[in-house]
Protein backbone atom coordinates (compact mmCIF):
# COMPACT_ATOMS: atom_id res chain seq x y z
CA UNK A 1 0.00 0.00 0.00
CA UNK A 2 1.55 3.04 -0.97
CA UNK A 3 1.71 6.21 1.38
CA UNK A 4 0.37 9.71 -0.02
CA UNK A 5 1.68 12.64 1.46
CA UNK A 6 0.54 16.30 0.98
CA UNK A 7 3.29 18.69 2.00
CA UNK A 8 2.55 22.20 2.89
CA UNK A 9 4.70 24.96 1.28
CA UNK A 10 8.53 24.50 2.94
CA UNK A 11 7.80 21.59 4.99
CA UNK A 12 10.58 19.10 5.68
CA UNK A 13 10.71 15.76 5.29
CA UNK A 14 12.85 13.07 5.93
CA UNK A 15 12.78 9.75 3.90
CA UNK A 16 15.53 7.18 4.54
CA UNK A 17 17.61 9.57 6.63
CA UNK A 18 17.80 11.80 3.77
CA UNK A 19 16.29 15.61 4.99
CA UNK A 20 14.34 17.30 2.44
CA UNK A 21 12.31 20.51 2.33
CA UNK A 22 9.13 20.98 -0.31
CA UNK A 23 9.44 24.38 -2.54
CA UNK A 24 7.23 27.18 -2.15
CA UNK A 25 4.16 25.54 -3.16
CA UNK A 26 1.81 22.53 -1.83
CA UNK A 27 2.75 19.17 -3.40
CA UNK A 28 1.61 15.66 -3.43
CA UNK A 29 4.08 13.05 -3.46
CA UNK A 30 3.42 9.32 -3.23
CA UNK A 31 5.82 6.81 -1.88
CA UNK A 32 5.24 3.56 -3.51
CA UNK A 33 7.78 0.78 -1.45
CA UNK A 34 8.70 0.80 2.18
CA UNK A 35 10.46 3.78 3.11
CA UNK A 36 11.18 5.38 6.74
CA UNK A 37 9.55 8.40 6.51
CA UNK A 38 9.18 11.25 8.93
CA UNK A 39 7.75 14.58 8.73
CA UNK A 40 9.34 17.90 9.68
CA UNK A 41 6.31 18.82 11.79
CA UNK A 42 7.39 15.24 14.07
CA UNK A 43 10.62 16.13 14.25
CA UNK A 44 12.27 16.96 18.19
CA UNK A 45 12.82 21.17 17.64
CA UNK A 46 16.17 21.86 18.72
CA UNK A 47 15.10 24.04 21.26
CA UNK A 48 12.52 21.55 22.94
CA UNK A 49 13.75 21.36 26.64
CA UNK A 50 15.61 18.22 27.49
CA UNK A 51 13.33 16.00 29.71
CA UNK A 52 13.29 11.83 30.51
CA UNK A 53 10.21 11.97 27.78
CA UNK A 54 11.54 14.02 25.19
CA UNK A 55 15.28 11.99 25.76
CA UNK A 56 13.71 9.13 24.74
CA UNK A 57 11.83 10.89 21.97
CA UNK A 58 14.88 12.10 20.76
CA UNK A 59 16.74 8.88 20.73
CA UNK A 60 13.65 6.82 18.64
CA UNK A 61 13.49 9.97 16.31
CA UNK A 62 17.40 9.08 15.63
CA UNK A 63 16.73 4.86 15.01
CA UNK A 64 14.17 6.25 12.51
CA UNK A 65 16.51 8.88 10.68
CA UNK A 66 19.66 7.02 10.79
CA UNK A 67 19.24 3.01 9.94
CA UNK A 68 22.65 2.68 10.98
CA UNK A 69 22.76 3.30 14.54
CA UNK A 70 19.81 1.29 15.44
CA UNK A 71 21.52 -1.92 16.66
CA UNK A 72 23.13 0.41 19.07
CA UNK A 73 20.21 2.80 20.10
CA UNK A 74 17.34 -0.23 20.55
CA UNK A 75 19.27 -1.17 24.29
CA UNK A 76 19.30 2.16 25.30
CA UNK A 77 15.89 3.21 24.39
CA UNK A 78 14.81 -0.03 25.63
CA UNK A 79 16.59 0.90 29.20
CA UNK A 80 15.04 4.03 28.78
CA UNK A 81 11.34 3.60 28.09
CA UNK A 82 11.58 1.04 31.40
CA UNK A 83 12.95 4.02 33.41
CA UNK A 84 9.76 5.93 31.76
CA UNK A 85 7.62 3.07 33.03
CA UNK A 86 8.82 3.13 36.58
CA UNK A 87 8.37 6.91 36.83
CA UNK A 88 5.10 7.54 34.84
CA UNK A 89 1.79 6.00 35.85
CA UNK A 90 -1.92 5.88 34.60
CA UNK A 91 -2.61 7.46 31.76
CA UNK A 92 0.44 7.21 30.52
CA UNK A 93 1.94 3.92 31.67
CA UNK A 94 0.06 2.38 28.49
CA UNK A 95 1.42 4.36 25.87
CA UNK A 96 5.15 3.91 27.07
CA UNK A 97 4.31 0.37 26.47
CA UNK A 98 2.78 0.62 23.04
CA UNK A 99 5.87 2.71 22.33
CA UNK A 100 8.38 0.10 23.45
CA UNK A 101 6.64 -3.04 21.21
CA UNK A 102 6.91 -0.45 18.50
CA UNK A 103 10.29 -0.05 18.89
CA UNK A 104 10.69 -3.77 19.44
CA UNK A 105 8.87 -4.54 15.64
CA UNK A 106 11.17 -1.88 14.80
CA UNK A 107 8.45 0.46 13.61
CA UNK A 108 9.97 3.70 14.82
CA UNK A 109 7.63 5.94 13.50
CA UNK A 110 5.13 4.47 15.78
CA UNK A 111 6.76 4.35 18.45
CA UNK A 112 6.99 8.46 18.19
CA UNK A 113 3.21 8.44 17.76
CA UNK A 114 2.97 6.73 20.85
CA UNK A 115 5.43 8.71 23.45
CA UNK A 116 3.07 12.04 22.15
CA UNK A 117 0.93 11.81 24.26
CA UNK A 118 3.18 11.05 27.31
CA UNK A 119 5.32 14.22 26.43
CA UNK A 120 2.24 16.43 26.64
CA UNK A 121 1.42 14.97 29.95
CA UNK A 122 5.01 14.87 31.13
CA UNK A 123 4.37 19.17 30.46
CA UNK A 124 1.75 19.64 32.06
CA UNK A 125 3.21 17.88 35.32
CA UNK A 126 6.09 20.30 34.73
CA UNK A 127 3.67 23.37 34.55
CA UNK A 128 1.60 22.26 37.29
CA UNK A 129 5.03 21.87 39.76
CA UNK A 130 5.99 25.33 38.52
CA UNK A 131 2.89 26.65 39.39
CA UNK A 132 2.60 25.17 43.06
CA UNK A 133 6.50 26.68 43.40
CA UNK A 134 5.29 30.37 42.97
CA UNK A 135 4.54 32.14 46.09
CA UNK A 136 1.44 32.31 46.60
CA UNK A 137 1.10 36.64 46.41
CA UNK A 138 2.26 39.19 48.99
CA UNK A 139 2.41 38.23 52.62
CA UNK A 140 -0.16 40.34 54.77
CA UNK A 141 1.59 41.26 57.66
CA UNK A 142 -0.39 40.68 60.73
CA UNK A 143 -2.49 43.45 62.67
CA UNK A 144 -0.74 45.14 66.05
Amino acid sequence: MALKLTLRPDERIVVNGCMMRNSSRRHVLTIESHADVVRGHDLLDEDAPVTPVTRVYYLVQNALIHAKLRDDLVPIIQREMANLATTFGHPSLGHIFEAANHVSTGDYYKALRALRPVMAHESELFEHLARSAEPAGPVAEPAR
